[in-house]
C-alpha cells in the first residue's frame, strides 16, 4: 500500500490504517471510508479502546496482495503511533511479511516484533536463530506445526511462542503442556477455561 496508490484512493483523506479483516475480495486501499461499516475504526481509535491491555498489531502485507505496502508506509505509521503513545510496552507488532517486521525493529527497537509463519524452508532450528538474530523476540506459529521440537528451538534462541488459531480445548491443553506463552483463538472462554486448569 504505498503512499501514492493511497493518496489517489482517497485524495484529500490522511492516510491512516483501519482494522478490519475483509472476507469478500476487496482490497481496503481501494475503499473509501464511507464504504466501511461505521463499527471499524482506525488504529488509533482502536488503540484507544484497548489502553491498559496488551495489544497484538498484525500488518496485513505479503508481496501477492493488491495492496502490498512494499514502501512500509503502514509499518512506519505503526511506529509513529506506538512512539506517541509511548505504548512500547503494551504492543507486540506480527506480519508475515518479514521485511515488514524487520523494518519496525530498524525504526525502533524497542517495540517487540513477531514474525507469523506456516512452513518455513530449514529446520526450526535455523528460523528461530535467525528470527533472534533479527532482533525479534516472538514467534507466531499455525498452530499444525507445533511440537516439542518446534518449543525447543524457540527456547534455545530465546523467543516466545504465540500460536495460531487454536479452538480445540484438547490441543490448547497440549500446547500449554508444550510452553507455548500464548493462544490466539476464537473462543476466549474455552481457552480461559482451559488455562484456569493448568
Amino acid at each position: 500500500m504505498t503512499i501514492e496508490r493511497l493518496k489517489a484512493a482517497h485524495e484529500a483523506q490522511p492516510f491512516r490504517p483501519f482494522v478490519i479483516h475483509l472476507a469478500d475480495g476487496r482490497a481496503i486501499v481501494d475503499l473509501k471510508r464511507t464504504d466501511l461499516p461505521d463499527h471499524v475504526c482506525d488504529l488509533s481509535a482502536a488503540l484507544d479502546a484497548c489502553e491498559g491491555m496488551s495489544v497484538n498489531i498484525e500488518i496485513k502485507n505479503w508481496p501477492d496482495d493488491v495492496d502490498f505496502d512494499a514502501g512500509e508506509a503502514v509499518a512506519q505509521y505503526v511506529v509513529g503511533e506506538v512512539d506517541r503513545r509511548g505504548s512500547h510496552g503494551d504492543v507486540l507488532v506480527s506480519c508475515f511479511h518479514r521485511p515488514t517486521i524487520d523494518c519496525i525493529h530498524a525504526e525502533d527497537p524497542g517495540i517487540p516484533t513477531a514474525f507469523l509463519h506456516h512452513v518455513v524452508s530449514g529446520t526450526w532450528e535455523e528460523l528461530a536463530a535467525d528470527v533472534a538474530a533479527g532482533g525479534h523476540a516472538f514467534l507466531h506459529p499455525w498452530d499444525g506445526i507445533v511440537d516439542d521440537r518446534y518449543m525447543a528451538a524457540a527456547q534455545a534462541n530465546g523467543l516466545e511462542v504465540n500460536v495460531w488459531t487454536v479452538d480445540d480445548p484438547t490441543r490448547m491443553a497440549g500446547l500449554i503442556e508444550l510452553g507455548v506463552h500464548g493462544l490466539c483463538t476464537n473462543v476466549p472462554d474455552v481457552a480461559r477455561k482451559v488455562l484456569d486448569h493448568h
